[in-house]
């Protein structure tokens, strides 16, 4: 199965939401670029304010040469998130993306609910603590 992405922007909430599938080549990933740089244009926050999801249950193992496109992609500093969060399904999965992330801080969970309550956990209690 071929490469297959969509990224959706919530504004209000400052949220990235990206679900990949399958196999991904080197001119996929730049399709994937020139999509993410156009959803990241509609988000209503500084830059790096934003938070993003990605669900990877769907990805297949990747080739090396494309674990590396993704170690580069997640390491631009004009896209990167204030939290990031994964939902995989398998430990190899997890392996690849590990590697693909680098020093990225990021998360990476099972359950997407639980990926988003961990996205947006440190905004809930900086609100709490500014009411008081």
């Amino acid at each position: 199965m071929n490469g297959t992405f969509s990224i959706d922007v919530d504004p209000l909430r400052d949220l990235i939401r990206i679900r990949m599938s399958g196999f991904f080549t080197p001119a996929r990933i730049g399709d994937f670029l020139a999509a993410r740089r156009a959803t990241h244009a509609r988000l209503r926050c500084g830059p790096n304010q934003h938070v993003t999801i990605n669900d990877l249950r769907e990805m297949k193992i990747q080739s090396q040469d494309v674990v590396g496109h993704f170690h580069s992609v997640l390491a631009d500093p004009a896209y990167r998130s204030r939290r990031l969060a994964f939902v995989v399904a398998s430990s190899l999965a997890r392996m690849q993306l590990i590697r693909a992330i680098g020093s990225r801080s990021a998360q990476c969970f099972t359950d997407p609910g639980e990926a988003e309550a961990w996205l947006f956990e440190d905004l809930v209690a900086h609100r709490a603590a500014a009411a008081r």
